[in-house]
């Protein structure tokens, strides 16, 4: 069975993209693959988060992907600084990465450029971090977004070269999971690309929204004057709208809403309502479910814990061979 292993920020909510996106295929795979799914902490402290932030984001994040449907006896979902073999992985790493190599990296150099009063090395060596955390499960595939398709490579290049330095082959060559067909691309409320949370908080429709929340989002969602002409094609902001209304309304309501528009009596202020009205219906169940696991402290405190024990016994025999590999042996 392959082995699957994915980062979750604790930066932000869940919103709808992430959750028709990643989350559902996350579902599918942890019945088929054995997945680890750990919360990234220790990446987190590049940006400095105030100690009850990274607490309280940690817990969030957990909540809520517990909330969507992750099971801690299918899969193994942990927090990264609970894995101090993480740490100890990253430091041999770091020992093989080179300088110019590290400064090459293209989200490095954007940091670089955003924020020069903060070039820490932590940023420096985040693709290390990002190599220590994938190949300390051993793991064959990594689900990747396109802004981290550059720091997998560099987890395939420190690999090899773990390999190739100490004449084994011992790490697998982890590759993207490709979702292919089945990764649902939700658009924002903005009129033009996907839903996220870095394109500002009135772009996406977030899991722990209540109901009053949506509705502003929805009702300030980007629109036209309306079509002038009987069956032309919808502009991207109104597509956005109608794909939207494809994951969340009923058939029947998308009908009749595109039959609106063909024939020129649409009117967006209705559309818009019941596109609210729909996303609401359907969060309604998951935020209740978010806030009901959040506030339980012993349930989430036995996840982490059977979390780390599962993620724990893999890494502990991957550092003890590493170790024994590299040279490190008891006397």
């Amino acid at each position: 069975m392959e082995t699957v292993l994915s980062g979750i920020r604790p930066t932000g909510n869940l919103h709808l993209g992430n959750y028709f996106g990643a989350v559902k295929n996350f579902l599918k795979m942890q019945e088929t693959h054995r997945c680890f799914f750990f919360i990234a902490d220790y990446h987190s402290l590049t940006t400095h988060p105030n100690p009850s932030d990274l607490h309280g984001n940690v817990k969030q994040v957990l909540a809520e992907y517990l909330a969507a449907g992750l099971d801690p006896e299918k899969a193994t979902l942990y927090v990264q600084s609970d894995l101090p073999e993480i740490a100890e992985l990253y430091l041999f790493l770091n020992m093989n990465a080179y300088v110019g190599e590290l400064e090459r990296v293209t989200t490095f150099k954007e940091k670089v450029r955003k924020q020069p009063d903060n070039v820490n090395a932590g940023l420096l060596t985040y693709p290390t971090l990002m190599a220590a955390d994938i190949i300390i499960h051993r793991a064959d595939k990594v689900p990747v977004g396109k802004d981290q398709e550059q720091h997998l490579e560099m987890a395939r290049t420190f690999a090899r070269r773990f390999n190739r330095m100490y004449k084994q082959e011992y790490f697998p060559i982890p590759n993207a999971f490709n979702f292919g067909e089945e990764l649902v691309k939700i658009p924002g409320l903005d009129g033009s690309g996907k839903m996220g949370k870095s394109e500002g908080e009135g772009n996406a429709v977030f899991l722990v929204d209540d109901a009053k929340t949506i509705r502003k989002k929805v009702m300030r969602a980007v629109t036209d004057s309306g079509p002038t002409e009987p069956n032309q094609p919808k502009p991207e902001a109104i597509q956005n709208l109608f794909t939207l209304m494809q994951v969340v309304s009923e058939p029947e309501i998308i009908s009749h809403f595109d039959e609106q528009y063909n024939t020129c009596a649409i009117r967006y202020g209705d559309l818009k309502k019941q596109l609210a009205e729909d996303i609401n219906t359907f969060v309604t169940p998951l935020r209740e479910r978010i806030l009901d696991i959040k506030a339980n402290d012993a349930y989430l405190s036995k996840v982490a814990r059977l979390g780390a024990e599962k993620a724990r016994e893999s890494a502990r025999q991957t550092i003890r061979e590493v170790r024994e590999i590299i040279g490190f042996r008891p006397f």
